[in-house]
């Protein structure tokens, strides 16, 4: 039987991931991870859109407000606007939390040696997002090692896997691929002010709403809010 858990906040790229697990794996399980975030809307929504999979989540709740050091865990750090002509890659967006991904990675990997599940699927991409320094390639595969190397994985023939599947697709490409795998985007958020109604300023929002429109549809989430009468 192939397990894996799949690293879901709810957003886009990790709601395609859960969808893709679904039809890779026998058994999955979803890990969200409530870590002091400003836009702590996306943990209560994205029980919604998981109730339609059938998959259990679990919820990991750790505190990075104490690290501080960006914008979605200091609300004296306001959020960025997004901005088309930024060239400085050395300094991320202040929405970038520092190692945050290497924090889930760890902790998802603790959480699946206890639980027997030793794949790890993460929707990390890096081509609408080259800012974010834990979201390349090489990050994923030295986490990897990292993680074979610290666990009881290093002293048996079971192994760690990282599987990243769309790190070298653009939003829309797995938006398009989402589909194809019947998921369903109505209830998940991406907008970093923290409401369930996109402020369409931040930067992503700014990548949704271009992802939507190079693949030539509406976004379901929008679609769901105008339903409801909230737009």
């Amino acid at each position: 039987m192939k397990k894996c858990v799949v690293l879901f906040s709810g957003g886009i790229d990790s709601t395609t991931a859960l969808y893709w697990a679904k039809k890779h794996y026998d058994k999955v399980q979803a890990l969200t991870f409530d870590y002091g975030q400003r836009h702590k809307i996306e943990i209560k929504l994205s029980k919604s859109l998981i109730k339609k999979t059938g998959i259990p989540q679990t919820i990991l709740n750790i505190d990075l407000t104490q690290i501080g050091g960006s914008s979605l865990t200091d609300k004296n750090i306001p959020v960025p606007d997004y901005d088309l002509e930024k060239t400085d890659t050395e300094k991320p967006l202040s929405s970038y939390v520092p190692f945050r991904n290497g924090i889930f990675l760890s902790l998802a990997a603790a959480w699946g040696e206890a639980h027997e599940l030793y794949e790890i699927i993460c929707g990390f991409n890096v081509i609408d997002s080259p800012d974010y320094p834990d979201t390349q390639k090489e990050f994923v595969e030295s986490m990897e090692k990292c993680i074979n190397t610290g666990t009881t994985a290093n002293r048996t023939h079971q192994k760690f896997q990282i599987q990243a599947p769309f790190i070298q697709k653009k939003k829309s490409e797995i938006i398009q691929l989402g589909l194809s795998l019947g998921a369903d985007y109505s209830y998940s958020i991406s907008c970093y002010s923290g409401k369930e109604i996109p402020c369409l300023k931040c930067p992503a929002c700014c990548l949704r709403q271009k992802a939507w429109k190079e693949a030539g549809l509406k976004d379901h989430l929008i679609k769901r809010l105008e339903k409801e009468g909230k737009i």
